[in-house]
């Protein structure tokens, strides 16, 4: 019988990084890699392909919910529109080798008020483009447990590649804000480590992830600020094709950098709860939904921020 590990062991860390600014773009926090019941252990094939929404449009201070203008700013957020499609291709070499990668695709929108000479001007962004493409390899160190609750650990490296624009503009020709275009424009180093364990008498599994992601230049006046996220989660089968997940995801960012950067205004602290429910079309392909709703939220300066968000996906092995 062949050795399994759940998506989180195979392809764990691939997902796309959280663009938290005053503008608000964003991807979603939630681990989808752990999502398929199984993954081989040897050499193979995986892919996940997910749908994300996410409307930010609660602007907050510190802790605090406010009122769009509410603290004058020379731009007021208004809101962030984020529809993501992310596809993520991982390979295993069947030496506890593999690696991963990660392509998300935006449909954004966003508008706010300029405030010019005590005239408020609505300004907007509507764009769909190619984000940051990333490469992550990963070892699987150690696995074993007892029979009934085989275990796998492993760690995570790779690059976040600057294939996204940073100039995309709105109608009137004006280039949009830094936190808010498609890429940032730098390489960023990831590292990250996973563990996963599998209590196969209770149909029932659970993993921990932790990642970090450092900007490695800065490009024309602007770096993202470093982000670490650590992830915790536990799925419980119903039956043969259903299963119940629900995940904590915590992320910690700083603030950005840079003549181009609101460092003002940029990184915060964010917790939040994500349970999900998974269909086992066929032994190598499920769908999954999942709502991630926010716990904490600690912003630095006036950002905007989304109380919910929605993803769908679907995954599998070939």
């Amino acid at each position: 019988m062949k050795r399994r590990l759940t998506i989180a062991a195979s392809l764990a860390g691939l997902l796309p990084s959280l663009a938290f600014a005053s503008c608000g773009a964003a991807f979603c926090t939630v681990n989808t890699n752990w999502t398929a019941q199984s993954a081989l252990v040897d050499a193979g094939s995986s892919y996940d392909l997910r749908y994300e929404f996410i409307n930010q449009d609660q602007p907050f201070a510190g802790s605090d919910k406010i009122a769009v203008g509410q603290i004058p700013h020379h731009h007021d957020e208004v809101s962030t529109l984020n529809r993501n499609l992310v596809a993520t291709y991982s390979r295993s070499f069947g030496n506890g080798w593999g690696l991963s990668i990660s392509a998300p695709l935006g449909d954004r929108d966003h508008v706010h008020i300029h405030n010019h000479h005590g005239e408020k001007v609505n300004e907007q962004w509507k764009f769909t483009e190619l984000g940051d493409i990333r490469a992550v390899g990963r070892y699987q160190f150690f696995s074993g447990g007892e029979a009934t609750a085989p275990s796998a650990g492993g760690v995570m490296a790779g690059l976040k590649l600057p294939t996204g624009r940073t100039t995309v503009a709105n109608d009137g020709g004006d280039v949009g804000e830094r936190s808010m275009q498609p890429g940032t424009g730098t390489t960023d180093l990831i590292v990250g480590a996973f563990y996963h364990q599998t209590l196969m008498m209770s149909d029932a599994s659970w993993f921990a992830q932790a990642q970090y992601q450092h900007a490695l230049n800065s490009h024309d006046g602007y770096k993202p600020g470093a982000q670490f996220s650590a992830d915790l989660g536990y799925r419980h089968g119903l039956g043969e094709r259903f299963g119940a997940q629900v995940q904590l995801n915590f992320v910690h960012k700083s603030a950005d950098k840079g003549a181009s950067a609101e460092p003002a205004d940029s990184g915060g602290r964010f917790v939040y709860v994500s349970p999900g429910l998974t269909y086992a079309i066929s032994g190598n392909l499920q769908v999954y939904g999942y709502v991630q709703q926010a716990l904490y939220r600690h912003v630095n300066g006036v950002q905007l921020t989304a109380d919910r968000a929605f993803l769908l996906g679907i995954t599998g092995k070939f």
